[in-house]
């Protein structure tokens, strides 16, 4: 009888996370997703990585780190003081957030039995974002190894390839794009003039594939 292939996700609610996770069924794995709340503005997150996890066909374990908010102040993502920009910025940066999230996914993935851990990170975010590059993860399966004695594996599967290339391969996975949540936001409609909006209207424009997205603008 053939071993069962165990995976944990970091399932944020946006593009590249919900690609991940597709590829990961794909590829025979059971998904196991993690969710979090770290008392960032856009709520609806949450809610789409739940529908996205439920179209999967599995349910997202919802984690609560909302009291993360007094210390992710500086960040533009949690506090409604600091403006959100159309361009990137260092106030969009939430300190040290993948490895946190990714410290929870390795407990749980000791709990459930899985030996991979998979998060969203692509090449578009490398050069702005310091815990979705190569160097990072693969120092912290290190990290990971050491504090479990578990040959656990940590990934970013596509971070060599960039946002538009990945919504191609979403789209020949059938990813439901239409569920997910980009927005910074968290208005009834994602803005269209966020930062993340922004990378996402670029993205599938670059393919040529329809965003199914609503925006306000």
């Amino acid at each position: 009888m053939a071993k069962i292939k165990k995976c944990v996700i970091v399932l944020s609610g946006g593009i590249d996370s919900a690609i991940v996770a597709y590829w990961a069924k794909q590829q025979d794995y059971q998904v196991y997703p993690i969710t979090f709340r770290y008392g960032q503005i856009a709520a609806k997150e949450t809610v789409a990585a739940q529908r996205v996890a439920e179209r999967l066909g599995t349910i997202t374990k919802v984690i609560d780190f909302s009291s993360l908010k007094e210390i992710f102040s500086t960040s533009s993502l949690v506090n409604r003081d600091i403006p959100l920009s159309a361009e990137f910025s260092s106030p969009i940066i939430v300190p040290f957030r993948n490895a946190i999230f990714l410290s929870t996914a390795v407990a749980y993935a000791v709990t459930v039995g899985a030996t991979y851990i998979f998060y969203g990170a692509q090449g578009s975010d490398e050069q702005f974002y310091p815990d979705c590059r190569r160097e990072f993860y693969e120092t912290f399966e290190k990290a990971a190894r050491l504090g479990t004695c578990k040959e656990i594996t940590v990934k970013a599967p596509f971070s060599g390839i960039q946002k538009s290339e990945l919504i191609q391969v979403g789209k020949k996975l059938g990813v439901p794009f239409e569920l997910t949540w980009s927005c910074y936001r968290d208005e009834a409609k994602q803005c269209g003039k966020c930062e993340s909006c922004l990378n996402r209207k670029k993205a599938f424009a670059e393919t040529g594939i329809t965003d199914p997205t609503s925006y306000e603008e």
